[in-house]
């Protein structure tokens, strides 16, 4: 990865031009730079950031120049001091989040959004079981989850990560990186297993989030950090519990802009609730977005990473 100049033209029709100020790191920007996710090359990365609305294109009529605004579904390419970016893709940040806030938190937040009201709407006295407790995401979702008043077990591969993970709002955290985790987590609720399990790790997690889930619950896999999930005979679904099991993604959530901007209201006002709140890690120039990557594969950074323009 290397930063470049280019000219940058007048922002088209129903777009508008943004000057960036915090680009926000997702983990699926490594899976696409890695090749994991393949993007044809050369390309840019990034799904999202903040920025300040500059220049209006033609027809544009509800933003303004002036308008801090957040994106997270422009297409690839955040990373980037200045951008034009279609008006439906961007919503106006409130005046009580900053910028910095917004980035750190868009992506992941509205990841957390649909896994909580949609995929499975979390509902008072639910068993919740996060793995990846600690990363990004994982601690918006437990913190949302109990703020919806779950009982919530987050699971992380170290001793420091589980401590962040019950900071973000878990109940009980459990390190996946030992052999009985599956049986520490059901100890946790005194026998009772999880009305749905939220797995971001997949290759590492996959199996025993089957053994984690109540009858009739439902197993997330939103994600693979640990590699992909291994493949299964849907009758194992069966065996375990008439298990429901689905692979959804925030892209098809938020794919209509009026859903869109519904679901961001969703979003800021569990910010402004505290249900959802900002943890940033750690902040890297846009230069040096290499280091971010570096920092994220090496799991050495709990919380949002930033690049900042």
């Amino acid at each position: 990865m290397r930063l470049e100049t280019v000219d940058l033209p007048a922002p088209a029709a129903l777009e508008v031009q943004l000057r960036q100020t915090a680009v926000g790191f997702n983990y699926i920007d490594v899976y696409q730079r890695s090749g994991k996710y393949p993007l044809p090359s050369p390309t840019g990365l990034g799904h999202e950031a903040t920025g300040v609305v500059e220049v209006l294109g033609e027809g544009v009529t509800d933003l303004k120049a002036g308008d801090r605004v957040v994106y997270m579904n422009a297409g690839v390419g955040a990373y980037a001091e200045r951008r034009n970016v279609p008006a439906a893709k961007l919503v106006r940040i409130p005046d009580a989040i900053s910028d910095e806030d917004a980035a750190a938190v868009f992506f992941k937040a509205m990841t957390a959004q649909y896994l909580v009201k949609k995929t499975h709407a979390v509902q008072p006295g639910d068993i919740v079981v996060v793995h990846a407790a600690a990363g990004g995401v994982g601690q918006i979702l437990s913190g949302w989850a109990k703020a919806l008043g779950a009982t919530v077990i987050g699971t992380a591969g170290s001793a420091a990560k589980c401590e962040a993970a019950r900071a973000a709002g878990c109940d009980v955290a459990v390190d996946y990186s030992q052999p009985d985790w599956v049986q520490q987590v059901i100890d946790a609720t005194g026998g009772r297993k999880a009305r749905v399990v939220y797995d971001s790790v997949a290759q590492h997690t996959f199996m025993g989030s089957l053994d984690c889930t109540a009858p009739f619950g439902m197993v997330v896999l939103y994600g693979a950090a640990s590699g992909p999930a291994p493949a299964i005979e849907p009758e194992l679904l069966n065996k375990k519990g008439c298990l429901f099991l689905t692979r959804p993604s925030v892209f098809p959530h938020n794919a209509d802009p009026a859903t869109f901007r519904a679901n961001a209201k969703d979003v800021f006002d569990a910010m402004a609730s505290g249900a959802v709140r900002a943890s940033i890690g750690a902040r890297f120039a846009l230069a040096d977005a290499a280091g971010a990557h570096r920092a994220a594969e090496s799991r050495s950074v709990t919380g949002a990473i930033l690049l900042l323009p």
